[in-house]
């Protein structure tokens, strides 16, 4: 039997209006929570990939992380001798743990079409991770980015295509397939998040993944 159509908009891929995301930023930076202890490396590493989510890259800077993180700047010179510094190892911990949560939890699926499968709904429910990459395609030309996105875009690209091929498709067919889906995937990002488009209702967004994966998983 149908369920009933819903009319909850679906988060994924998706962004809050930019004056959602102000309010959002100026709270949390005016926020102070109290901290127990010493904040680690890898504390002020997520503050600064939360801010990018918000803000962009151009927003990080040691200042208004540690009056989000509730702590004077001396604590961040503990760990970092500069804001680049900062920006790298929040670029590195994005890296790792998209590795370890997305590939990680697929490695066990022996069957190459449900890995896909399952790839496809993970991924495009991930928020937070795809705003992250929106704001981090926008400033490929910052020398800390660029290096992060290429080695994060071939590794995905390995991965489809190996994924593929692993599916029956032939060396040269899986790799135009991991080249179209990687696009698909980009361009969507453009869309909802850059161009900042409507966001799709529930149902419309989980027929156009539907959608996706009939088109370009292999069937047999």
């Amino acid at each position: 039997m149908n369920q009933p159509a819903s009319n909850k908009p679906e988060p994924a891929l998706d962004t809050p209006s930019a004056d959602a995301k102000s309010a959002a930023a100026s709270a949390k930076a005016d926020a102070k929570p109290e901290r127990s202890g010493r904040l680690s490396a890898d504390d002020w590493a997520q503050a600064a990939l939360d801010l990018i989510a918000e803000q962009g890259v151009a927003a990080v800077a040691v200042e208004p992380l540690a009056r989000r993180l509730g702590v004077t700047k001396g604590s961040f010179y503990w760990h970092f001798p500069s804001r680049d510094a900062l920006l790298v190892a929040a670029l590195e911990r994005w890296e790792k743990v998209e590795q370890e949560t997305v590939f990680g939890q697929l490695e066990p699926i022996p069957d190459p079409r449900q890995r896909l499968r399952s790839l496809f709904h993970l991924v495009a429910h991930e928020v937070k991770s795809h705003i992250i990459y929106s704001e981090l395609l926008k400033a490929l030309d910052h020398p800390a980015v660029q290096p992060v996105i290429g080695r994060v875009s071939e590794r995905r690209l390995d991965y489809l295509t190996a994924s593929f091929r692993q599916a029956g498709l032939s060396r040269t067919d899986a790799q135009h397939r991991a080249r179209l889906l990687y696009a698909a995937y980009v361009g969507f990002l453009q869309l909802n998040l850059q161009l900042h488009q409507t966001r799709m209702q529930h149902d419309e967004f989980e027929a156009y993944v539907e959608h996706m994966m009939a088109t370009l998983i292999p069937s047999s």
